[in-house]
């Protein structure tokens, strides 16, 4: 499992065409991209993918496109979550995971359960579900935190793996690394900290800006996990002058501009999500034409 999902996945954006139907040709394209300039794995439909606005049969639609259409055959991971647990498991029940190697499921957002009542959510997706789960901690969006006791304890479950973390708490993250299980992955879920995650224990990231930037990611990542100083610094300066125009208008608008720079796919997101600004795509421009980002 360990070498399935280490290095780089890429959080694959979901493109669109005008009228807000998915573009499977600029999908294609992304995904080739991606395959040829060395990303380790594909993360289908988590937050970078609008998964909150495709329907139960464009998520399955997208998730067979991928499995027909993967350039060199990576493992995949595919997000499934939500704040309605017996939804989630309707869910998990009524997908075909045959070619798919791992669950991302989000920590339940709104509710804003408890501790016991997060594990007990993860437990019951975790029996439900045929691959193995890889818990996902966000608190800037669901309000709420996985604290390191509770990643640790859903940790002994069998079917529970590993941890995409974007907490961006370098102390929770070295606590569940301390006392984690030798096979329990911990993920980065934040582009900027993946190096100093690895540094720690972390096997690799989930990225946002490895869409765009596949081959500057290698770089960083397995620079990083080989302890290679100059492969990884000068990759981590080049990322950093795009990172925060990233998030500047929410994921992935800032990302899907990068892409239709790169004539790869569109830069449309679904509503309520807008496409870049003007303003914001005068920046990305103005920084991607001075970025060696090969």
């Amino acid at each position: 499992m360990s070498s399935l999902f280490s290095g780089t996945g890429v959080a694959l954006v979901t493109p669109f065409d005008d009228s807000f139907q998915v573009d499977y040709r600029g999908l294609d394209k992304l995904l080739e991209y991606n395959a040829e300039n060395g990303v380790d794995y594909f993360v289908v439909l988590g937050t970078t993918g609008e998964s909150p606005t495709t329907s139960l049969e464009e998520k399955k639609e997208i998730l067979k496109h991928i499995k027909n259409n993967n350039p060199r055959k990576l493992p995949i991971m595919y997000g499934i979550g939500g704040n309605h647990t017996l939804g989630v498991i309707d869910q998990i029940k009524g997908t075909e995971f045959d070619g798919v190697d791992g669950l991302l499921s989000v920590s339940p957002y709104y509710n804003k359960p408890s501790q016991a009542g997060i594990i007990n959510h993860y437990e019951m997706i975790a029996d439900a579900s045929p691959v193995p789960v890889i818990l996902y901690n966000v608190p800037g969006r669901t309000a709420s935190n996985l604290t390191a006791g509770t990643t640790l304890t859903l940790a002994q479950h069998p079917n529970i793996v590993g941890i995409k973390e974007a907490s961006g708490d370098i102390n929770q993250c070295l606590e569940i690394v301390r006392n984690k299980p030798d096979d329990f992955l911990l993920i980065s879920g934040d582009d900027m900290l993946t190096v100093p995650l690895i540094g720690i224990g972390a096997v690799g990231v989930i990225s946002v800006m490895a869409n765009a930037f596949p081959a500057l990611f290698k770089k960083m990542t397995h620079g990083a996990l080989e302890g290679d100083t100059t492969l990884y610094s000068n990759a981590i300066y080049q990322l950093s002058r795009m990172n925060a125009l990233m998030y500047k208008e929410s994921n992935p608008t800032g990302v899907k501009q990068v892409l239709q720079a790169l004539n790869i796919c569109g830069a449309t997101v679904r509503p309520p999500l807008l496409s870049a600004s003007e303003q914001l795509t005068h920046e990305i421009k103005q920084v991607l034409e001075t970025m060696d980002w090969q």
